[in-house]
């Protein structure tokens, strides 16, 4: 069997999609200087006094002191190490750059310019360990912010949000610690994940077993997932959710990309870290058949253009599982055979599938559209269209399902229940969707629909 692994992430059964073993948690000592300003960097350090982001001006001082490691970090060959020098000047560069935006939001609610220039003695090293990694050099979901940043507070229990601690942070309050930790928690299951893909995507020929594994694997993700509403206030995300933005579609932070100091003398800009790099949804969708309907728009563009923004081990086992899943679809499988209990074992992954991608809308409705009318998402896509984009995208998959069982007999499905509980799914979307389609509207409204209509996340 394929292997899809960069020594760092190791895409199977046993590690689904989290590294091989547990992250570094510092630097070596040779980036001595590196380290320190990353554990004096938060806006609230771990002794509860306030660190370079929370005082304006600070980061951007201690930054301009720091050595150039570029000859160094182009030595590297340790995967675990070149990760976490990755995730070191990730969140370096984002705070340097942010932290005028951060300033400003401070002061007047609202998100202002950032640093345009990322000076050379970050720029360098930064573009340099990006290239070895192969990956875009800007903070990311994968070696930096959430699957390469975690670290058991007791090593003898397991991967649950309450027993992590992030490695490097921006806020270091609670609630940053929760949002991203969870993610954490949440691909423990991945591993199943994996299985479960792989199986189907070799064309088994019995898909049931490995139907009924990739719905009551996404189920328990979806169950973890829930907990977000503890695990991070959302009254508290702005504490943290600018230094997260990327510059690519994020014009008003950034109106003319950044400029990397002895590296490129053109502007770039990349998307920022956002948990639509996560590589849950996107394997359900492969495997599921609900990415033949994503929508043939800018939206799903953008969708299609964030899974650039992961580690190439990940983009092949995309890439593999997409090819072999295209030359025999799942659906099309079930049909052929008359395998109803399959079709229902898929209706209920499309089930977990909306839930997950509901639960997610409901957090922007809540953690973002009700603390900020900026319209932008961390990934540089718009806040109000672009989850019901890939919600469309699930309906559509299930009303076609549905159109393939219709001729079995009522008897052996809850043919009325299910359809009703689809009505209400596009209800609910469509109403949600009028709402936010007038330019000042009640994020509160959108969000109370989700109780009204049966389908509160907790």
């Amino acid at each position: 069997m394929k292997t899809y692994t960069d020594g760092f992430f190791s895409v199977n059964s046993s590690n689904g999609f989290l590294p091989l073993h547990e992250p570094l948690q510092t630097l070596p000592t040779k980036y001595f200087e590196l380290q320190f300003l990353l554990d004096n960097m938060p806006i609230c350090k771990e002794d509860g006094s306030p660190g370079y982001l929370a005082i304006n001006g600070e980061i951007e001082k201690a930054t301009n002191q720091l050595p150039n490691f570029y000859e160094e970090v182009k030595e590297e060959k340790d995967p675990f190490v070149k990760a976490a020098l990755f995730r070191a000047y990730s969140f370096l560069t984002s705070a340097y750059t942010l932290s005028p935006s951060y300033q400003f939001f401070k002061k007047t609610g609202d998100y202002g310019l950032g640093n345009k220039i990322i000076p050379k003695n970050i720029a360098q090293p930064f573009v340099k360990i990006s290239e070895m990694l192969e990956v875009s050099p800007w903070l990311d979901y994968h070696y930096a912010y959430s699957l390469g940043n975690y670290r058991k507070k007791n090593s003898s229990k397991g991967l649950e949000w309450t027993n992590l601690s992030m490695a490097v942070k921006f806020s270091g309050l609670k609630d940053e610690e929760g949002f991203i930790m969870l993610h954490v928690d949440i691909n423990q299951y991945s591993p199943d994940l994996v299985k479960a893909a792989l199986d189907l995507s070799e064309n088994n020929s019995d898909p049931n077993p490995s139907l009924l594994l990739l719905g009551e694997t996404l189920k328990k993700m979806n169950e973890r997932r829930k907990l977000m509403w503890e695990a991070s206030r959302w009254k508290n995300y702005n504490d943290f959710r600018i230094f997260i933005m990327g510059s690519k579609g994020n014009t008003k932070i950034f109106p003319d990309g950044n400029i990397y100091e002895g590296v490129w003398e053109t502007p770039q800009s990349f998307r920022g870290q956002t948990g639509a790099q996560d590589n849950i949804i996107p394997t359900a969708d492969i495997i599921s058949g609900v990415i033949n309907y994503y929508p043939k728009n800018q939206l799903t563009d953008y969708l299609l253009d964030l899974r650039n923004y992961r580690p190439k081990c990940i983009q092949a086992f995309f890439s593999d599982i997409s090819e072999k899943m295209s030359h025999s679809p799942l659906l099309d499988r079930l049909v052929s055979n008359e395998n109803f209990s399959g079709m229902l074992l898929l209706m209920k992954v499309y089930e977990e599938i909306y839930l997950f991608r509901n639960g997610h809308w409901q957090f922007v409705q809540k953690y973002i559209m009700q603390n900020t009318s900026y319209p932008v998402a961390t990934g540089g896509t718009p806040i109000t269209s672009w989850i019901p984009n890939q919600i469309k995208a699930v309906l559509s998959a299930m009303k076609m399902l549905f159109d393939k069982m219709d001729k079995y007999s009522e008897e052996n499905w809850n043919k009325k229940e299910l359809m009703a509980s689809y009505d209400n799914k596009v209800t609910l979307l469509n109403k949600q969707l009028k709402i936010v389609s007038i330019e000042a509207f009640n994020p509160e409204e959108v969000f109370i629909l989700n109780e009204k209509l049966g389908f509160k996340d907790f």
